[in-house]
């Protein structure tokens, strides 16, 4: 099973991020964490590499709703998107939430599962359509 779906876009990294943020919002998602990988590489370990962000995404009503079937479930939450930079465009990567249902195998986990990664596929489309 992959782990994850990803598209790269014609858009500069500050551009990706800004739509991606859009697109989560568009499909009730919030950001809770952002952690600019860049930054802390650099600031934490004096090393360099592109623009990277890892957006933790959460969709309160999903997110209740697993959490209702498995209280543990919070290990897998929120859902990572990451947008990088590449070349003159921008990669955008989403976990993949199928991984939610598969890694307890817990059979009422699916159904959110599915819904999420319906959602987040709206995202990827939504961001591919932009450019």
């Amino acid at each position: 099973m992959d782990y994850q779906r990803s598209i790269t876009v014609d858009l500069p990294y500050a551009e990706a991020v800004s739509r991606t943020r859009e697109a989560l919002a568009g499909q009730g998602f919030g950001v809770l964490t952002e952690i600019d990988v860049q930054a802390t590489l650099r600031d934490k370990r004096g090393l360099e590499m592109e623009p990277y962000v890892i957006l933790g995404a959460c969709n309160p009503d999903l997110a209740h709703e697993a959490l209702e079937v498995d209280r543990s479930i919070g290990v897998l939450l929120p859902c990572n998107v990451v947008v990088s930079a590449r070349g003159d465009g921008s990669a955008v990567q989403i976990l993949d939430p199928q991984l939610m249902a598969s890694v307890t195998g817990l059979p009422a986990l699916e159904p959110i599962a599915d819904e999420a990664s319906r959602r987040l596929q709206v995202v990827l489309d939504t961001l591919t359509h932009l450019v």
